[in-house]
């Protein structure tokens, strides 16, 4: 596995991570914890060094999934975890946003002991709050760095005006949002500004939440935990009109022999040298296909061509639905 050096930071990691919140949380029950802990292990096996992780995911389970599963070699793999939400104390659900420094610094000695470890590689602010200016959350993270607790500052889903806010107070070292063949708004501004100021970009959902691997199609039945129920970009209709994408993929991969996915996840890679997608998974012969991608390399014509061809169908449905959607900053 190559590696790459998110923007200017100096941290360097696997060209592909591994997102690790479909373990836990988000995509139906959760995975055996003995055949999660075997995964996480393959995947350092295979050359992965960069793990992603956070807070909400589970709550709590997926830092303490990876915590037991990387132990054995955490000197030689990144972690990156998320704060910014608050808690129930007693059933764990979680009560909304909270980027207050005072709970950053509470919810940092938690996810310590949950990944047990003695420093957090990367720290990223989940979502921005908008009851918190990011200057007071830039220089809680700043505290965190001096204390040794943290090595580097990330934000997830931040827009361009907060990324300069956040910089300007402590460096941001990634940023973390989506980013794909079905999502490429962060094109228009967040890429340009992201290199302007030597910020790495760390695509999650790189495969469309599974869609673009062309195992999902408008007769697929999620489970009932899973939130793509609720995602207007999977509802049946949604899934029907975006097929012709899928198809648009599947025949660009099989003129090279490889698998969508690796189309989609070379296709990153390709955009930038400081691009790290973090596709996840519950399976090894998934894990071990996504792995492959960063093997496929595409000239300049191959991507001029997938650029054209996609650019020309439009995406239905939007990427979450609408209470989640205010959460996204702009």
């Amino acid at each position: 596995m190559q590696t790459r050096t998110l923007g200017n930071s100096g941290l360097e990691v696997s060209a592909l991570g591994l997102g690790c919140m479909g373990l836990s949380y988000g995509y139906g029950p959760a995975a055996d914890k003995d055949q999660a802990i075997a995964l996480i292990r393959a995947a350092y096996e295979r050359g992965v060094t960069f793990f992603d992780t956070a807070e909400v995911y589970g709550p709590f389970t997926n830092e303490s999934l990876l915590g037991e599963a990387l132990a054995p070699f955490r000197q030689h793999i990144k972690i990156a975890t998320k704060f910014g939400f608050d808690f129930d104390p007693k059933t764990g659900a979680q009560r909304g946003m909270n980027s207050r420094p005072e709970h950053i610094k509470q919810a940092v000695d938690a996810s310590l002991t949950r990944l047990n470890t003695d420093v957090i590689d990367l720290l990223y602010q989940h979502r921005v709050d908008p009851n918190v200016p990011i200057e007071e959350v830039a220089g809680a993270v700043k505290d965190l760095i001096a204390e040794g607790k943290v090595k580097h500052f990330g934000l997830s889903e931040a827009g361009a005006a907060t990324i300069r806010r956040a910089h300007a107070v402590q460096p941001v070292t990634a940023l973390q949002s989506e980013y794909s063949l079905w999502w490429r708004e962060p094109e228009e501004t967040i890429l340009p500004t992201l290199e302007e100021l030597g910020i790495g970009f760390v695509p999650f959902s790189p495969l469309g939440k599974g869609f673009l691997t062309g195992a999902i199609d408008a007769n697929t039945a999620f489970d009932s935990t899973d939130f793509r129920n609720v995602v207007p970009r999977f509802s049946t209709e949604a899934r029907q009109a975006n097929q012709s994408l899928v198809d648009l993929i599947g025949q660009i991969a099989q003129d090279w022999g490889v698998t969508p996915a690796q189309i989609a996840l070379a296709w990153l890679l390709a955009q930038k040298p400081w691009i790290v997608p973090i596709p996840g998974t519950t399976k090894l012969h998934r894990l071990e296909e996504n792995l492959g991608g960063a093997a496929v390399v595409l000239s300049k014509d191959d991507l001029s061509n997938i650029d054209r061809t996609v650019s020309a169908i439009a995406v239905t449905g939007d990427r979450y639905p609408a209470h989640l959607q205010q959460r996204v900053d702009r």
